[in-house]
């Protein structure tokens, strides 16, 4: 029997079932204000005790922006506004419940990365009424070597995990960007999300998991465990044999960048072998603050990630918040779909002198920078949009000047778009969402969350053909890059770098120095011709070959 998902960490693994049941408190809660504040201190206090203590650099990220959410003043105010309009403290559930409840929705209007971060605040709730309830959550003390199986696992999970023992990640819920495929990532260990059924399989059922393909076969034989295997040692083999910028097999060059929101993530991405930053997220520095990152501040910053990726390209992103989002100084206003609302480059109808001042420190800071610096705009969605962001970008000196192109009015206008700036870069994470108008952080529709869908194919064609017709660069920085077959395919849409993980290069680099440009084509069309994303993946798997 053979179950599937979305593979998220390259790897197989072959081991028992170990399954994580997370309780979560249902009863009802009684308890004081003050023991409820003293709570959510004891929550933050665990969880900086273990970002101090984990190893991997991810997780004590994650786990230390779990604390600082917990401590947050915004969010004591609003739990404290809650118990106080509750009167009664027999149960203090729903006063938890809502005051999280804002937070959750401004993470998920921050899309990407930080949408998926809506869990991370689900386990400061559920472990807040955990400790005032006296209940153990889970439990991952593992004793042999073990397949990790769960609904979904926190981030608190993951840094726990013994590597001597978690041999592999499967979870029901989640995509490409959670907690869990990034820790997994981090960890370099198989992952699988998003797969339907696994936690029906008992404790103990040998299964193998396939992270590449999203593949689990449960009790296998050992045939399949020798094919399995046997193909991932000579797929890693191929990975590590090619080397250098990254070409097509005619010798095409396609640009391999890493994503990147600090210096750190720079140096790790040059030491992966990336050709420069194809995404920095600015908004990092941004996010929970009370006030405005000085000028001096953000130069610091950008001046350290140049630093770090001297002699190679910085496609800087200016910020991408907005509305109903936890950036206090900006805009507190709540908004029915903050999805659809004020966000990225819309920020210029209630923030402008914000992004004016952004735009100063990238200028300044590329002025001294050893790296080529490019800049580019999120969610332009017009003509003009595009043109006033260029007018201040040059106006400060800035050489290189470009936009994201993440729904569908900026790719199906990509030709006028793309004659006002120098390059373009696809978010595919948005684009997907918002080509198939489906939140894609909702599991029921995960069926039309992925990006090789032909109606998201088509429409990033769309948009390389227009590239191609100004000879302009355009890139992907979003998941999709870092998915071997689909990169080729967007090679084949006319793409021209591809901006990933630095833990996806090597794999990326290695499959697109066996295709050429020929090839690319043809999958793409094949699978823009397609009647689904599962058929427009099988159709290019074949042409492709592995």
């Amino acid at each position: 029997m053979t179950l599937s998902g979305i593979g998220v960490s390259p790897g197989v693994a072959i081991g028992p079932v170990f399954r994580v049941d997370r309780t979560e408190v249902t009863e009802p809660v009684a308890a004081t204000p003050d023991e409820v504040f003293a709570a959510l201190r004891a929550v933050a206090d665990e969880l900086e005790h273990r970002a101090e203590t984990v190893s991997l650099d991810v997780a004590r990220d994650v786990l230390s922006a779990q604390a600082m959410i917990a401590r947050d003043p915004a969010l004591i105010d609003a739990l404290a506004a809650r118990l106080t309009e509750a009167k009664t403290y027999s149960d203090v559930r729903p006063a938890v419940d809502g005051a999280f409840a804002g937070f959750k929705e401004a993470l998920s209007a921050l899309g990407d990365y930080f949408a998926e971060r809506v869990a991370d605040l689900d386990e400061i709730a559920q472990r807040t009424l955990a400790v005032l309830s006296g209940v153990e959550q889970s439990s991952l003390k593992l004793h042999e070597p073990s397949i990790i199986v769960a609904t979904d696992l926190t981030p608190s999970d993951t840094a726990a995990l013994d590597l001597n023992f978690a041999k592999a990640l499967v979870v029901e819920r989640g995509g490409p960007t959670s907690h869990t495929a990034i820790v997994a990532r981090g960890l370099g260990i198989p992952a699988v999300v998003g797969c339907a059924g696994i936690t029906e399989l008992s404790v103990g059922t040998g299964i193998l998991v396939d992270g590449r393909d999203g593949v689990i076969e449960i009790n296998p034989t050992q045939e399949i465990v020798t094919a399995r295997t046997t193909r991932e040692d000579a797929l890693r083999a191929r990975a590590a044999a090619v080397q250098g910028p990254g070409r097509l097999l005619d010798k095409t060059p396609i640009s391999l960048l890493a994503n990147s929101g600090n210096a750190q993530d720079a140096v790790v991405a040059a030491t992966a072998g990336a050709e420069g930053i194809g995404l920095f997220r600015t908004e990092l520095l941004f996010l929970d603050r009370e006030d405005e990152p000085t000028v001096a501040e953000q130069v610091a910053l950008y001046s350290a990630v140049f630093d770090a990726m001297a002699g190679r390209r910085v496609v800087v992103r200016t910020l991408d918040a907005g509305s109903d989002k936890p950036v206090p100084f900006i805009n507190a206003e709540s908004e029915e779909n903050p999805a659809l609302g004020v966000r990225g480059w819309r920020l210029t109808r209630i923030a402008d002198a914000v992004l004016n001042r952004q735009l100063d420190a990238i200028a300044q800071a590329a002025q001294n920078a050893r790296a080529d610096v490019w800049v580019m705009a999120p969610m332009i969605d017009t003509v003009a949009e595009a043109a006033d962001f260029a007018a201040r970008a040059r106006k400060r000196g800035i050489r290189a000047v470009g936009v994201m192109i993440e729904t569908p009015a900026a790719a199906l206008l990509a030709d006028k778009i793309l004659a006002e700036v120098d390059f373009a870069s696809l978010g595919t994470n948005d684009l997907t969402q918002y080509v198939m108008a489906a939140d894609r952080l909702d599991s029921r529709l995960s069926d039309l969350t992925s990006s090789w869908h032909p109606a998201v194919l088509r429409i990033i064609g769309s948009a390389g053909d227009s590239a191609m017709t100004l000879s302009r660069p355009i890139g992907v920085c979003g998941e999709a890059a870092a998915s071997p077959h689909l990169a080729a395919v967007l090679v084949g849409l006319g793409v021209t770098s591809l901006s990933m993980a630095p833990s996806a290069l090597a794999e990326v680099r290695g499959f697109l120095a066996g295709v050429d440009r020929a090839t690319c084509i043809k999958a793409a069309q094949a699978a823009c011709n397609a009647a689904s994303a599962e058929d427009a993946q099988a159709i290019a798997r074949i042409i492709l070959g592995d």
